[in-house]
């Protein structure tokens, strides 16, 4: 069983022979070709390249498009500050929609029209060129929340649920059409399963959550999966307020990241969750029997549905031993 009929095993409810492995590399993944991370970010052949080595190296069961979340909104006009080795940045200060108005006259960009948009779709295709019989392919877009707030500046989104709601909800019907169109050139291109990244929504709580978040999220799972793939949900941070909701959304995958994995399956039963091993203070800071410990920890708690990864990216400066024991531990257990 490889990597690829390992993933769709394990998501068909099918037996697998062991854990699939799926951590979140960035950063991580061009520093392992040597890479400066501008370039990991704007050039598809790096970012491909990386994520191939990496998931060799390591036994990874997947590659992915993520990179940053700032592509859409480069695609609108946003001002983005790039880096030589860091992700590209939004400038708050300069947000694209500082003026609620402009929203009114802003256009969904072309996902094929030639810009960030159009390089990640161009990373699926290669990926499925130089790994598509071997590793599952993810390619990636921006929750309702998360890309409002790119666009918004995420002060003034915070503000606007209270001063204007009527204006959050068109905003995130924006966002809505644009992803979905986005991530159905990702599918044509070869994803095999889109990931969703809606950071934002773990700084609402739970009250605005259910009322402005949960729908567009609901929304979008379900355009997804009428464009006929697969979804895994990643909110960065605290969801523990939050985590039945997100179990009501139909996703394939949930990642966690500092909610605990046993509330987790209590509120959203027999999901697939991936995570949550604390990705600074033991992956990066820990030594291999923490890593060790930790994960079977993690596995303990989530049981049988479980996807070995940790709870956000895997920080720069990983002691390789340390992602090597993470793999090891995926290896040598089934589910």
């Amino acid at each position: 069983m490889n990597s690829r009929e390992r993933v769709l095993a394990m998501l068909a409810g099918e037996p697998v022979d062991q854990l699939v492995l799926m951590p979140i590399t960035m950063m991580f993944a061009a520093d392992v070709i040597g890479a400066q991370y501008r370039d990991y970010a704007l050039d598809h052949r790096v970012l491909v390249e990386a994520q191939i080595a990496v998931a060799e190296k390591y036994h990874f069961d997947y590659v992915s498009c993520i990179s940053d979340p700032a592509r859409e909104a480069a695609d609108c006009g946003a001002n983005i500050q790039l880096f030589d080795n860091q992700p590209p940045g939004l400038d708050e200060q300069r947000a694209l929609l500082a003026d609620k108005t402009a929203l009114a006259k802003l256009k969904i960009p072309d996902p094929l029209g030639g810009g960030r948009m159009t390089d990640r779709v161009q990373a699926a295709a290669l990926f499925k060129t130089k790994a598509g019989q071997s590793k599952f392919i993810e390619g990636w877009i921006e929750g309702p929340c998360a890309q409002a707030a790119d666009l918004r500046g995420i002060n003034s989104l915070m503000t606007d649920f209270f001063d204007d709601p009527a204006f959050v909800r068109e905003l995130f019907e924006f966002v809505l059409e644009m992803e979905l169109k986005f991530a159905r050139v990702q599918i044509e291109a070869g994803a095999d399963i889109i990931g969703v990244g809606d950071a934002a929504a773990s700084l609402v709580g739970p009250a605005l959550y259910e009322e402005f978040v949960l729908p567009f999220e609901k929304r979008m799972v379900d355009g997804l999966h009428a464009l006929g793939t697969r979804v895994r949900l990643h909110i960065c941070g605290n969801t523990r307020r939050i985590l039945k909701g997100m179990g009501s959304l139909g996703c394939e995958i949930v990642d966690l990241d500092l909610a605990p994995l046993d509330e987790a399956r209590r509120q959203m039963g027999n999901q697939i969750l991936l995570g949550n091993l604390n990705p600074v203070r033991i992956l990066r800071d820990g030594t291999t029997a923490d890593v060790t410990h930790a994960i079977a920890e993690c596995h303990r708690q989530a049981g049988a549905r479980f996807i070995v990864g940790a709870g956000c990216e895997v920080p720069r400066g990983t002691p390789e031993n340390n992602l090597l024991a993470l793999a090891a531990y995926a290896r040598s257990h089934a589910p």
